[in-house]
């Protein structure tokens, strides 16, 4: 079979080394900040047994990262982006290291963790726009969905090995998860300072009234508008990862091990998809098949609230994730490619917006209502409201909805 010369082939892209320091990195950051999650959720529920609490771990990474998203995008279309990424990276790796005396000087409280979590999330402001924005800078137009999906992969191969390996040493004691997390955060702050590329500053990103470029820009461009926010409905409404350690001990009957492998679960599924995206992209009907894996998603999430069986909630949590991988990927390129390369950090930086809502306010509301209805009434609702988010979107979005190839933009 001969290769389409418009779907260069895999190796291609493994050429651009820039590209490849930078998956390593990200591998090595997201691991990290995985691991750093799974104790952090897992330290907050031993030290105070609430549901409520676990929201609001949520929520305040959520505030900040919220009042910063602007300015961070802004700063990644102005600033080095890499560099942008190695600082964040940095502070992430000196988070752990501060979790990391609090646990061995025993003055880790819940108060501690929700500053921490502040820090976490003004960190993460930052990382966002300046990651996504970097990757266009460092591959050719026509190798960018290979790219994404890779990249993809190597999110979903840390989102894996991250909270496996998280649970399974904080089984040893919280000290060694947070060892481990400092190390991985600087081995990627030292690789993405290795990532070199042709930094152009726009300085159209220069003055205040840029800031809100981003903002203008999606909401009249309805098919990013509609992308963007159809995964801030969705992951909102039928996020459970709040709830994986209620799950975990009290409903699973498992330890901290049991809820890394469920943490690591949805990314089993994400990563084989996102390999079989990267062999075989999307090119058809990239619209309606996003819409639709938003639909499997939302189912995945009722069958994993009423299980009782943990393999049976390990399998749905992987369905859910290699649904999720689908949505993300296409998102993520369609994103990229009808943005101009002035504006895809400000760009980026809106839809990070959307992305750390369905994250950390989606941690929220998931403890909110957690709280009221308990965890499966919680979960169970959470992903019928994601079915009918994905159905909704097919008739306020029409342009989404009929989107069928995955076009390059004319240069």
């Amino acid at each position: 079979m001969t290769q389409d010369a418009s779907h260069p082939p895999l190796s291609a892209l493994l050429q651009h080394k820039a590209y490849v320091r930078f998956w390593f990195a990200r591998v090595a950051g997201i691991m990290g900040n995985q691991m750093l999650m799974v104790a952090v959720a897992w330290h907050m529920y031993d030290l105070t047994s609430s549901a409520w609490d676990l929201g609001l771990v949520g929520l305040f990474q959520f505030v900040p990262a919220l009042l910063m998203t602007l300015p961070a995008g802004q700063a990644a279309d102005r600033w080095h982006r890499g560099r942008i990424f190695a600082v964040c990276m940095s502070l992430q790796a000196l988070v752990a290291l501060v979790l990391l005396m609090a646990t061995l000087g025993d003055f880790a409280s819940r108060e501690l963790i929700l500053l921490i979590s502040v820090v976490l999330g003004a960190g993460r402001a930052f990382q966002l726009p300046a990651q996504q924005a970097l990757v266009p800078l460092l591959v050719p137009p026509a190798l960018l969905s290979r790219a994404l999906a890779l990249s993809a992969t190597a999110m979903e191969i840390a989102i894996i090995g991250g909270p496996a390996l998280g649970g399974l040493l904080y089984v040893t004691g919280a000290a060694n998860v947070y060892i481990a997390c400092t190390a991985l955060l600087s081995l990627s702050t030292v690789l993405i300072l290795l990532v070199r590329y042709d930094h152009k500053p726009s300085r159209l990103a220069a003055s205040w009234e840029s800031l809100f470029a981003g903002v203008r820009f999606v909401m009249q461009h309805k098919l990013i508008l509609g992308a963007s926010s159809l995964d801030l409905f969705a992951v909102l409404l039928g996020g459970a990862t709040a709830l994986l350690p209620i799950y975990a001990r009290d409903i699973l009957q498992t330890g901290p091990e049991g809820l890394g492998l469920l943490r690591a679960a949805p990314a089993v599924g994400a990563v084989t998809m996102s390999l079989v995206i990267s062999r075989w992209p999307l090119r058809r009907h990239v619209g309606p098949r996003m819409l639709g894996a938003v639909a499997v998603f939302g189912m995945a999430t009722v069958v994993f609230g009423v299980s009782e069986s943990f393999w049976l909630s390990m399998a749905a949590l992987a369905v859910a994730g290699a649904a999720d991988c689908i949505s993300v990927v296409t998102r993520s390129t369609l994103v990229q490619l009808e943005t101009p390369d002035h504006m895809r950090g400000r760009v980026s930086a809106v839809n990070s917006i959307f992305i750390g809502a369905s994250n950390q306010l989606g941690e929220f509301e998931s403890g909110a209502t957690a709280t009221l209805w308990g965890p499966v009434g919680s979960v169970v609702v959470g992903g019928v409201g994601t079915i009918l988010v994905a159905g909704l979107w097919f008739k306020l979005f029409p342009a989404l909805a009929r989107r069928d190839h995955m076009e390059l933009p004319a240069r």
